[in-house]
C-alpha cells in the first residue's frame, strides 16, 4: 500500500510539474501605458515607411543576420500594410498619410476592371483575389476617415461591386476571379478573405450608409457565425478570425442577432486563451520545448485586432458588456508583449542596417511587412483602450 501511494504521489507531482510547465506556465504581461502603445505603433510605421521602395511597394522580408532583401511578394499584405498606415492617420497621425499614398498609388496601377466593376490584380500572375480588393477597400475607407477627401468613392463603390461578383447566396464568398475566363473560381474559398470582405463591406455601410451594402453585410455575418467553421472544416472552432471581429465591431451598433453574440463570446474565449499561452512563453529553448514558438508579430499582432473589435462590439451591445474587463486585460497583456519585444531605437542602432531593423519584430531573424502591419494596428487600438480608460 504504501509504494502504491508513493508511486501515486510521484505520478501527481510530474503531472504537477508538467501542468506547472505548460498549461498553467505564469503568465508574464508587460505593463504598458497609453503613450508606450502609441509609441511603439508609429515607431512600425516608420519601419515600413523607411523600407518602402519608390514605386510604393514594401520590403517583403528581411534577413537580420544576412543584411538582404529576401525575394517574393504578396499584393494581399501589400494591401493590408497600405491599410494599417491609413488607420493610423485615421487616428490622428498625418504622418502616415505620406507612405500610405504612396502604396495606393501601386495598387491603383494594379486594377483589373470589369462589367462596371474594380478588383486588385497581383502584377505578378495577374491573378485577382478577394484579400486584396477587400483590403485596398478597407484601406480607402479608413483613409477617407482620415482626410474626408471623397476622390476615391466611386473606386470604393466598384471595389465593393466586385467584392459581390463573389459572394454566394449563404453569404460566404469564394477566393479568386479567373480574369481568363471572366468568372468566378467554383469551389474556392479563403479562411481570410471572407472576414476581410466582412469588414471592408460594414465600412460601405458606415460611410455610405442608405446605398444597401448592410444587405450583404448580414449575409456574410450570419454564415460567418453560424456556418464557416463547419462548412469549410476549419480546425479548432472558431477560428480566430480578427477581420471577422473588426466587421461585428461596426455591426454591432446596427444590432447583431443572438447566434451572432453567441459566436462573439466563444471568439473571445479563442483569442483570450491565445493571448494567455503567448504570455508564457519566452525567448529560449526551454520554453520553446514546453510552451511551443513565440508566435511572430503577424500572429500576436492579429489577436490584439481581434480583441479590439471585440471591444467595440461590447460597448455597442449590451449582451456582450460583460466581456470588456477581461477584453480590455487581454488586449493590454498582447500590446506589451509586442511593445517588450520590438527592436527599439537604441537596439538597432547595434544592427548591421539600423533602417531595416528599427522598429521591426522578427522571428528567426526574419522581419516580413505584415509582422508590422498587424503589430501597428494592434498597438494603436490598445493605445486608443488604455487611454479611454484612464478617462474619469
Amino acid at each position: 500500500m504504501r509504494r502504491y501511494l508513493m508511486a501515486t504521489f510521484a505520478a501527481w507531482a510530474v503531472g504537477a510539474a508538467i501542468l506547472r510547465s505548460t498549461l498553467l506556465a505564469p503568465q508574464h504581461c508587460p505593463a504598458i501605458t497609453a503613450e508606450d502603445a502609441r509609441a511603439a505603433a508609429l515607431l512600425a510605421a516608420d519601419w515600413i515607411a523607411a523600407n518602402q521602395y519608390p514605386d510604393g511597394s514594401y520590403v517583403y522580408e528581411y534577413s537580420i543576420d544576412d543584411d538582404t532583401d529576401l525575394p517574393g511578394y504578396n499584393v494581399v499584405r501589400h494591401a493590408g500594410v497600405t491599410m494599417s498606415l491609413y488607420q493610423l492617420a485615421a487616428a490622428g497621425e498625418p504622418s502616415a498619410l505620406r507612405p500610405a499614398d504612396l502604396g495606393l498609388e501601386w495598387m491603383l496601377r494594379n486594377l483589373f476592371h470589369h462589367d462596371g466593376w474594380a478588383a486588385l490584380r497581383d502584377p505578378a500572375d495577374g491573378s485577382v483575389r478577394l484579400g486584396a480588393s477587400a483590403l485596398m477597400l478597407a484601406g480607402l475607407l479608413q483613409r477617407r476617415l482620415a482626410t474626408g477627401d471623397p476622390r476615391y468613392d466611386g473606386l470604393a463603390r466598384e471595389l465593393a461591386r466586385g467584392m459581390l461578383e463573389l459572394q454566394l447566396p449563404d453569404g460566404a464568398f469564394l477566393n479568386r476571379w479567373d480574369p481568363a475566363v471572366n468568372a468566378p473560381v467554383p469551389g474556392e474559398r479563403s479562411r481570410y478573405a471572407t472576414g476581410e470582405a466582412f469588414w471592408a463591406l460594414t465600412l460601405m455601410h458606415r460611410i455610405f450608409p442608405g446605398e444597401g451594402w448592410d444587405e450583404p453585410a448580414r449575409r456574410v455575418a450570419r454564415y460567418l457565425a453560424e456556418d464557416r467553421d463547419r462548412v469549410e472544416g476549419l480546425k479548432y472552432p472558431p477560428w480566430a478570425d480578427q477581420w471577422a471581429a473588426y466587421g461585428f465591431g461596426e455591426m454591432a451598433a446596427w444590432g447583431i442577432t443572438n447566434s451572432e453574440v453567441a459566436y462573439l463570446e466563444r471568439l473571445a474565449g479563442r483569442f483570450g486563451l491565445l493571448v494567455r499561452a503567448e504570455s508564457a512563453r519566452r525567448d529560449s529553448r526551454r520554453s520553446e520545448l514546453t510552451r511551443g514558438r513565440q508566435a511572430r508579430a503577424a500572429g500576436a499582432g492579429t489577436w490584439g485586432e481581434g480583441l479590439a473589435g471585440l471591444r467595440q462590439a461590447a460597448l455597442a451591445d449590451p449582451r456582450l458588456e460583460h466581456l470588456l474587463p477581461a477584453v480590455d486585460e487581454r488586449l493590454a497583456c498582447i500590446a506589451g508583449i509586442l511593445a517588450d519585444r520590438q527592436v527599439s531605437a537604441a537596439e538597432a542602432d547595434a544592427a548591421p542596417n539600423p533602417e531595416r531593423a528599427r522598429g521591426a519584430w522578427f522571428t528567426g531573424g526574419v522581419t516580413r511587412m505584415d509582422d508590422q502591419q498587424h503589430a501597428l494596428s494592434a498597438l494603436l487600438i490598445a493605445s486608443q483602450m488604455i487611454e479611454s480608460r484612464s478617462q474619469p
